[in-house]
């Protein structure tokens, strides 16, 4: 069965995917969504001890939304000429994108200057917990240990709390971006070149560089960031709120924010008020601008609040549990989802791309296959024949 493509944008590229868990197949995602021949490389089942926690379970949401687009092989590299097969399908790769130890792949004899010595225009993407060398090279990296040692849980929730996990995979979401913008920057870069090179990036850099400004402000201001729980570090009057029947988030930051949320409730009073003359006196006196706020704000409804507010132009939001993002009139109005029947009599929603290409936009074509689904057809376009491909099966290669 022919490959339905995606998208234009990248039809001309193939894309090895040895990855698994998150960050690299999301890193991935992005490619096939564009319209990358992405071809999954995994062992057949039962050859890895943790396949049961990013291989098994090929029908749930999860592995679905991170895995569409995707052709999937099976490929035992303990056996032997497994190492030649994947060879041959570098020899006419564009990308090979890996989350191994940063040793396993020199094990293999898979490394870059292997790959390069086979295809000189590779493009080797290497995602780690903690970068290709260096003391910490070769631990194993997990987003919650990546959150704690980037500095993310230092500052999320509150300081009577104790830090607190993000409650979602920053370091390894983060860090499959920062690969996938880095494919498509050598990709660029090799039309002028024509030469491949190996990229890399790891769960912790990335997540440091998600701290962005509270890294910034201590590294050049002394400024140090600690838990401020809803409020804004930087910013007031900005966070969490109680409105008469639940909580809202205000993003009253700027003087031009400030003068018309004072407009809004009548408190003109306060634009010459001593404690509030700017915003760093604003987030020097926050809880004294906080209470008086939330005697205000505790008169009207959320949604009376958002509205008025936003009317008034000034940021405002409702504060939504999962299901309640998904029937909100502007997120159906994005397309952030779209549903796709799949093979296993089962319609799934998939979490579209975030980023709209007008000519060639991403889609969601396929789900994610099943396991070793297109391993005949992959060796078939590599060359094999019809008697190697039994060979391999009866050797337990493929």
């Amino acid at each position: 069965m022919p490959k339905i493509q995606a998208s234009q944008a990248l039809a001309r590229f193939r894309v090895l995917d040895l990855s698994r868990v998150r960050a690299g197949p999301n890193c991935v995602r992005m490619l096939t969504d564009f319209g990358a021949d992405v071809i999954r490389i995994e062992p057949p089942p039962g050859i890895d001890p943790n396949e049961a926690m990013f291989a098994a379970n090929r029908h749930a949401g999860d592995f679905q939304n991170i895995n569409r687009n995707k052709r999937s092989m099976n490929l035992n590299l303990k056996k032997p000429g497994a190492r030649e097969i994947l060879m041959r399908l570098v020899k006419d790769a564009d990308v090979l994108v890996e989350n191994w130890r940063p040793d396993v792949k020199t094990k293999l004899g898979l490394d870059y200057e292997s790959l390069a010595a086979v295809n000189p225009r590779i493009i080797l993407a290497s995602i780690s917990g903690f970068g290709q060398d260096g003391p910490y090279a070769s631990r194993p990296g997990f987003d919650q240990i990546v959150q704690g040692m980037g500095g993310l849980m230092s500052v999320t929730g509150h300081a009577e709390t104790g830090p607190v996990r993000a409650g979602l995979a920053v370091a390894d979401m983060s860090a499959g971006l920062y690969a996938a913008l880095g494919i498509l920057t050598a990709l660029l870069e090799r039309e002028v070149s024509g030469r491949g090179q190996w990229v890399h990036a790891s769960l912790l850099h990335a997540q440091i560089a998600m701290m962005d400004f509270q890294g910034a402000r201590y590294l050049n201001d002394q400024d140090l960031p600690v838990q401020v729980g809803n409020n804004h570090p930087t910013s007031s009057p900005m966070g969490l709120f109680e409105a008469s029947d639940g909580v809202f988030n205000l993003g009253a930051s700027g003087e031009g924010n400030w003068v018309r949320l004072c407009q809004l409730i009548d408190r003109k009073d306060w634009l010459a008020d001593p404690e509030y003359l700017n915003e760093t006196l604003r987030v020097k006196y926050r809880e004294r601008l906080n209470a008086a706020l939330a005697e205000i704000f505790k008169h009207k409804t959320v949604a009376e609040w958002v509205d008025s507010l936003n009317d008034m132009g000034v940021p405002a939001g409702p504060v939504y549990t999962v299901p309640q993002v998904f029937e909100d009139v502007q997120v159906k109005h994005l397309g952030v989802t779209t549903p796709l029947m799949t093979g296993f009599g089962k319609e799934m929603h998939y979490i579209t791309q975030p980023v709209t290409l007008t000519r060639t936009p991403a889609k969601v074509v396929a789900p994610a296959p099943e396991w070793g689904e297109h391993t005949d057809e992959v060796l078939r376009e590599a060359g094999y024949g019809d008697s190697d491909i039994r060979q391999f099966h009866a050797d337990g290669v493929v």
